[in-house]
C-alpha cells in the first residue's frame, strides 16, 4: 500500500495497532487474533514478551486447550501500552509451520536421518570430546543468538569457558549490537543505555541517525507520534542515507552520504562550541576528554588485530580538532547543506529542548561504529542532555535478547557474566560461582564471529555447534564461509526449529523448543528482563536450548555444574546467574517479582527500578551529587576525538554503486519464522532490489524486471523495486535480506569495525545490469 505523508502520519499515530495492521493490509483479518469474543468463549490469557526486535513488548497470549490461539497487546506493560505491531499480532502462528522441525536428525552417508534425542545429544558430546581430544580445546566453539533465552546463554558460557576452558562463544548480536556495547563502555566505562522508554514522552526533539524505525521499531515509533500529537512543539528528525517512512512521518528528513555521519557529527559539537551552547557546569563536573588511534584498518584480512590506545586531552585539543568540520566544509563531505547541519546543532543546543537520539544497525553496522558512536555520545555531554528525563542517546537492539542474554550474560568471546575473561577478578568471581577451578577460565579472547567463521574455514576449528540463528544467510562475504563450513573435517550441530540454509550444512539437527512453549527470560534495549512462563506444550520430541546444553555437559563429565532438575532448572539458574549482579550497579530483579511483572528494569535496588542511571536522583549507584559516571575510574563520561575516515569500499567506475541492506516491516532477519507466517508471506512475499526513478530510467529497468546486482564477490539477480515504500538517492540501492532465495550477502563485504569487530552491512560497491 502507498501512502502519501499526511494519511501515513495519521495512520501511525492511531491509537490501535491492530487498526493500524487492518489499514495496511486491506481484507486481513487481524480481529480474529485479538478479539474480546475470543476471550469469553473460554480462552485463558497469559502474559509473555514478543519473541521480535528488542522493543520487549509484553503480550497477552490465549490458548484454548493446547494450543495458543489469538493475542492481544498487553495493556499493563508500560512498553507497548497495549499495542503490537504486525508481527506481534501475528507471533503465535509462527508456532504451527508444516515444516516444523520436532525430531533430531543425523547426517548418515550424506542423508539426514530421524533419531531419538538422546541418540543425537550422544553424538554431539562425543563429536565435541573427540575433537578436544586431536585438536585441543580451541576448536570446539558455539555460537548462539540474542534470540536465545537469557537461561540457554548462560549454560553455553559456563559450558565452554568453565568447563571446556574455551573462549570459543559468540552469538549473532556481535552483528547488530556490538559496536553500541564498545561505544557505551568506551564512553561511561559500563554497558547498555542510561535511559529509558520513557524518554519519548519527555522529549521535545527527536533525531533518528540512520534508522527506519517506523518499520524496524513501529511501537515505540507509534509512541513518538503520539508524543508529537499531544505536544505539537515537538519535532522528529530523520538523519538518514534514504528515504523511508520514518522519512514521511518526519518534520524534516536530512539525507547524508554513507560513512559520512561522522563528520556531521564532529560539526554538530564545532557548532555547539563556536555558539556558546556547551553546558559547562556539566562539562567541568562530569566530563573528560581524549583521543585514540587512527587510520585502524577495516579488519578484511584474517588475524587482524588493534587494539585502541587512549591518550587523555584537553577541551582545546577537541576545539583544535574540529577545525576542520565547520558545517561549509563536512557539506562537501557528507552532501548534507551546512544550512541543515546548523539547524540540527541549534535543537541540540537550544537549553530550552529536551533532546533523545535514537539509533539502530546505521550506526553500529559500520567499519566506524564505536567512533560513531562515541560522536553522538560526545554531543549529548557537551551540552549535559543525558542520563535525564527526555535527554537520552539510545541505541535501540534488533533482537529479544541481544541486550539480556548477550550483553549481560556476557555471550561474547572476550566477556563473562560480570566483567571480562581479561581481568583476573572477575575470573575469580566466574570460578567461584561455576564451581571450576580459575585456571579453566581462559584470559585471552579467541575468535569474534567473522574471525570465529574465518577459522572454521582454515581448520582452526573442527566443530561448531549454532543455536537458533542463521549464519549462512547473515554473515557478510557468505559464499566463503558457507564453502568453509561444508570443507571435509568440520562437524556442524544446529538447533532449529524450522529448516533454513544453515540447517542445510548441518551433520545433526537438533529441534528445539520455541518461546512459550518453555520457560525463559528475555532482556530488551530499556535494560528490561522479563520472564516468559510456558504456556503450550513443546512438539513432538523438541526441547529447550537450555536443556540440549546441559546434557550434553553432563554427558561430558560436568554433571556437578549442571545438577538442575526438569522441573525447577530454569529459576535455579536465573538464581545462580544473578549472583554475577549482585550490587547496585546492575543488579537484577528476583524471579518471584519477575513472574509477577512484565518485566522489571535493572538496576534493581531496595524493590526500585533505576530509570536513568548515573544520575542521583534516580541511580542509587551514583555516590557523588548530581550525575556520577561511575564507571570509568575518573567518574567522568569520556568525550573522544575521533576522525571521519572513508568506508572499507566505496563506489567506482567499475562498481559505480552503493549498496545498503536491512529490513522491512513484515519480515523479522532471515524471515525463518516470519516467512511461514501466511498473512506476512502475503503481504511481502519476496525480497528486491530498491533503485532510485532517475538511475532506474537512465539504465531502462522498470518496476518488477530483472536486475543483476554485483560485486567483488558475488552475485545475484532479482526484481527491481521503483518507487515503493523506501526511496534511494541517485548512486545507492537497498536490498532487504529477509529472503533466503535471494543470499544478498554472497555480495556484502565482511569489513568490521575494528574495535567492536561488528561488521558493515550498509556500505560497499556494487553494479546494476538489466538481466
Amino acid at each position: 500500500m502507498k501512502l502519501d505523508r499526511r494519511s501515513f502520519i495519521k495512520l501511525m499515530a492511531m491509537n490501535s495497532a491492530a487498526t493500524a495492521a487492518a489499514t495496511l493490509f486491506p481484507g486481513v483479518s487481524f480481529g480474529a487474533w485479538s478479539t474480546t469474543e475470543m476471550a469469553s468463549g473460554g480462552i485463558l490469557w497469559k502474559k509473555t514478551p514478543c519473541r521480535f526486535c528488542g522493543t520487549g513488548c509484553s503480550l497477552l497470549v490465549g490458548v484454548s486447550g493446547d494450543r495458543a490461539v489469538a493475542v492481544k497487546g498487553d495493556p499493563n506493560c508500560t512498553v507497548n501500552k497495549g499495542l503490537c505491531c504486525v508481527k506481534g499480532y501475528h507471533s503465535i502462528q509462527i508456532l504451527y509451520g508444516k515444516d516444523r522441525i520436532q525430531k533430531a536428525l543425523v547426517r548418515k552417508n550424506g542423508k539426514m536421518v530421524e533419531v531419538p534425542v538422546a541418540e543425537a545429544l550422544d553424538l554431539v558430546a562425543r563429536k565435541m570430546q573427540e575433537t578436544i581430544q586431536v585438536h585441543g580445546k580451541d576448536a570446539v566453539a558455539m555460537y548462539g543468538s540474542g534470540q536465545w533465552s537469557i537461561t540457554d546463554g548462560y549454560v553455553a558460557s559456563k559450558l565452554f569457558k568453565g568447563c571446556i576452558g574455551t573462549n570459543n562463544v559468540e552469538a549473532n548480536a556481535r552483528l547488530c549490537m556490538a559496536s553500541a556495547v564498545t561505544g557505551c563502555i568506551t564512553t561511561f566505562g559500563l554497558d547498555e543505555p542510561m535511559g529509558c522508554y520513557e524518554d519519548i514522552e519527555k522529549a521535545d526533539v527527536f533525531v533518528t541517525w540512520g534508522n527506519n524505525m517506523a518499520e524496524m521499531h513501529p511501537v515505540l515509533f507509534s509512541r513518538m507520534l503520539a508524543t508529537r500529537k499531544n505536544r505539537t512543539h515537538v519535532k522528529i528528525i530523520d538523519f538518514a542515507t534514504r528515504t523511508t517512512r520514518s522519512s514521511l512521518a518526519a518534520d524534516r528528513s536530512i539525507l547524508f552520504r554513507p560513512q559520512t555521519d561522522l563528520a556531521v557529527a564532529n560539526a554538530i559539537c564545532y557548532e555547539i562550541i563556536r555558539n556558546g551552547w556547551v553546558n559547562w557546569d556539566f562539562v567541568n563536573k562530569h566530563v573528560s576528554f581524549h583521543k585514540g588511534k587512527t587510520n585502524i584498518g577495516y579488519g578484511t584480512e584474517d588475524h587482524f588485530k588493534f587494539k585502541d590506545k587512549a591518550e587523555t586531552v584537553d577541551f582545546n585539543a577537541l576545539k583544535l580538532f574540529l577545525k576542520d568540520y565547520t558545517p561549509e566544509n563536512v557539506e562537501k563531505i557528507s552532501g548534507v547543506p551546512a544550512k541543515d547541519i546548523k539547524y540540527l546543532a541549534a535543537l541540540y543546543g537550544d537549553p530550552d529542548k529536551k533532546v533523545t537520539s535514537f539509533w539502530t544497525m546505521g550506526m553500529n553496522q559500520h567499519t566506524r561504529g564505536t567512533w560513531i558512536n562515541n560522536l553522538v555520545y560526545n554531543i549529548h555531554l557537551l551540552t549535559g542532555k543525558i542520563s535525564s528525563p527526555g535527554n537520552s542517546p539510545f541505541s535501540l537492539t534488533g533482537q529479544p535478547s541481544a541486550c539480556g542474554t548477550v550483553r549481560e550474560v556476557g555471550t561474547l568471546t572476550h566477556k563473562l557474566p560480570h566483567g571480562v575473561v581479561m581481568n583476573p577478578d572477575h575470573r575469580k568471581m566466574a570460578a567461584r560461582i561455576w564451581d571450576v577451578p580459575v585456571e579453566n577460565i581462559d584470559p585471552k579472547p579467541t575468535y569474534h564471529t567473522v574471525e570465529m567463521f574465518r577459522a572454521l574455514d582454515r581448520g582452526d576449528i573442527r566443530f561448531m555447534w549454532i543455536q537458533v540463528t542463521n549464519p549462512m544467510v547473515t554473515m557478510p562475504n557468505l559464499r566463503r564461509y558457507r564453502d568453509g563450513a561444508e570443507k571435509e573435517g568440520r562437524f556442524v550441530v544446529v538447533s532449529e526449529i524450522y529448516p533454513t540454509p544453515t540447517s542445510d550444512i548441518a551433520d545433526v539437527i537438533l529441534p528445539s523448543a520455541l518461546w512459550i512453549e518453555r520457560e525463559g527470560f528475555f532482556g530488551n534495549s530499556e535494560r528490561r528482563t522479563q520472564h516468559n512462563e510456558q504456556i503450550v506444550p513443546m512438539p513432538g520430541e523438541t526441547v529447550s536450548n537450555t536443556w540440549q546444553i546441559m546434557e550434553v555437559a553432563r554427558k561430558m563429565g560436568f554433571e556437578k555444574q549442571f545438577p538442575w532438575s526438569e522441573e525447577t532448572y530454569i529459576e535455579d539458574i536465573w538464581n545462580e546467574y544473578i549472583q554475577f549482579h549482585d550490587s547496585p550497579k546492575h543488579r537484577m530483579a528476583p524471579f518471584k517479582v519477575l513472574k509477577e511483572r512484565s518485566g522489571v528494569q535493572w538496576p534493581y535496588v531496595n524493590g526500585m527500578e533505576t530509570k536513568w542511571r548515573y544520575n542521583a536522583k534516580y541511580d542509587p549507584a551514583c555516590k557523588q551529587k548530581d550525575f556520577d559516571f561511575y564507571g570509568k575510574k575518573d567518574h567522568r563520561a569520556w568525550i573522544w576525538l575521533r576522525p571521519y575516515e572513508p568506508p572499507a569500499e566505496s563506489p567506482d567506475s567499475e562498481y559505480p554503486f552503493w549498496l545498503n541492506t536491512g529490513r522491512v516491516l513484515e519480515h523479522w532477519h532471515t524471515g525463518s519464522m516470519t516467512r511461514r507466517v501466511p498473512i506476512l508471506h502475503k503481504a511481502m512475499p519476496e525480497s528486491y532490489v530498491e533503485i532510485n526513478p532517475d538511475d532506474a530510467a537512465r539504465m531502462g529497468i522498470t518496476n518488477g524486471s530483472d536486475v543483476k546486482i554485483s560485486s567483488r564477490r558475488g552475485s545475484l539477480v532479482m526484481k527491481a523495486m521503483i518507487n515503493g515504500r523506501g526511496n534511494p538517492p541517485r548512486g545507492m540501492v537497498f536490498v532487504p535480506f529477509f529472503d533466503e532465495k535471494y543470499l544478498i550477502n554472497e555480495v556484502t563485504l565482511d569489513a568490521f569495525c575494528p574495535i567492536s569487530k561488528q561488521p558493515d552491512y550498509k556500505k560497499c560497491a556494487v553494479k546494476l545490469e538489466r538481466a
